[in-house]
């Protein structure tokens, strides 16, 4: 760990640890990757979504990039082919393409995407006009067992593309081989997610949320994983992170450079104990049987069962909230949508039912966009969550009633409940 320093991402007056210097440069550690890969024949591959596995591309020899955009610069380039009224994440990411800007994006033999949402589906269709596309056909009605029996072809069908494409040969050593080293890098993560439900974290949200890559699988990120995990815990954090709101956050992803709506949160007193969305834990949960039978199928059980809006019905949110609000002692939820994110907007009244009936938690709803100009509405809003939290006795965290016993029916604590 480097020496003390203040960072943005500390939400509050006391000074934090910075993140290890790995992280603290990742994007530069894993532009160097993908380079040095790139030039010794290894392929790029493009992710644009966590359904996609990483472990076929790491088997076929071949380097996983995350192209998620969180850059509001790069929007109003997009908006020249695509509506102004669509998802900042779909419109950052394919401005980059317009721009040109993103090296990983220009270096790709391939891109993978998936039938997730139609902006993006139709966002892929313009990207296809630049670069080599594979789109997964997802199933979305994920208690059907033919659901999951076709996503399972869907993936043998990747890994015959990736075969083909690239001339290698998936055997399952290959795919057993990378399915190990993902389920370390889950292993890690999850490790550094559960220091977040102690009184005292050693770290912030936003601290945990710089805790990743871009690209799996580098050793380098692996290493620093692991002693970032070894050095915090054996860490307390200040006094002051047991007097905070602990918050759940939910809701839409946030890639580098969208988190200003999580830096609000914990600036205004929150901690972010959770954050469930897929660049959170929700990815990294659950492993994949490394001595299945079937590698193939294994990957599909896996991801198939992401909690994501696009599935429908979509009760495995529901439970993984409520698991996770009992496990991280939440105060409260806070549910994130980008604008025009329309399954996870229709979404947000079943997770202020779940929140408010049946957990007699508060719950805030937040549907914004990339531009912080929207900051000062959200900091009103996020103020007056918390102030309906603090009644609580935020020194009495020890005998706290445990969420486990919270399930008593419509109307508990409902004075409790914050403005939506």
């Amino acid at each position: 760990m480097t020496a003390n320093k203040v960072t943005p991402c500390c939400g509050g007056a006391a000074p934090c640890r910075e993140e290890p210097s790995w992280f603290a440069h990742m994007l530069g550690h894993c532009l160097d990757y993908a380079r040095e890969a790139h030039a010794g024949g290894r392929p790029i591959v493009g992710i644009l979504c966590e359904y996609t596995p990483r472990e076929l591309i790491l088997a076929a020899g071949a380097v996983p990039v995350c192209l998620c955009g969180g850059s509001a610069e790069t929007i109003p380039a997009a908006e020249q082919h695509l509506p102004a009224n669509l998802c900042p994440l779909i419109k950052s990411t394919y401005g980059f393409s317009v721009l040109r800007s993103n090296p990983f994006l220009e270096m790709a033999s391939l891109i993978v995407a998936e039938t997730t949402c139609d902006g993006k589906k139709k966002m892929y269709e313009r990207l296809g006009e630049r670069y080599s596309m594979y789109v997964l056909e997802l199933p979305q009605k994920p208690l059907r067992a033919s659901g999951l029996r076709y996503w399972e072809e869907e993936l043998h069908r990747f890994k015959a593309e990736l075969e083909t494409r690239f001339s290698v040969r998936i055997t399952d050593e290959r795919l057993r081989e990378a399915i190990g080293v993902m389920n370390t890098e889950r292993r890690l993560r999850r490790a550094l997610a559960e220091l977040m439900k102690r009184d005292r974290p050693p770290l912030t949200g936003r601290q945990l949320l710089a805790l990743k890559s871009s690209i799996s699988g580098i050793p380098a990120e692996l290493e620093a994983l692991e002693t970032t995990r070894a050095t915090l815990d054996a860490r307390e954090g200040p006094p002051e992170y047991g007097e905070r709101v602990r918050v759940l956050m939910t809701g839409v992803p946030m890639v580098q450079g969208a988190e200003w709506v999580l830096e609000l949160l914990e600036r205004r007193g929150g901690l972010v104990v959770c954050l469930e969305s897929c660049t959170g834990v929700k990815p990294i949960l659950d492993d994949v049987r490394e001595d299945a039978p079937n590698p193939v199928a294994a990957l599909a059980e896996k991801y198939y069962h992401l909690p994501c809006s696009v599935m429908s019905p979509n009760e495995d949110r529901l439970a993984l909230l409520r698991r996770l609000a009992r496990d991280y002692r939440a105060d409260c939820i806070v549910d994130l949508v980008w604008q025009a994110c329309l399954t996870y907007d229709v979404e947000s009244y079943a997770i202020k039912r779940l929140a408010e009936d049946e957990l007699g938690l508060p719950f805030l709803h937040i549907g914004t966009d990339y531009a912080v100009a929207d900051s000062a509405r959200v900091e009103v809003r996020v103020d007056a969550l918390f102030e309906s939290v603090r009644p609580r006795g935020r020194s009495g965290r020890g005998t706290r009633p445990d969420l486990a016993h919270a399930h008593r029916g419509p109307g508990r604590d409902r004075q409790r409940k914050a403005p939506t």
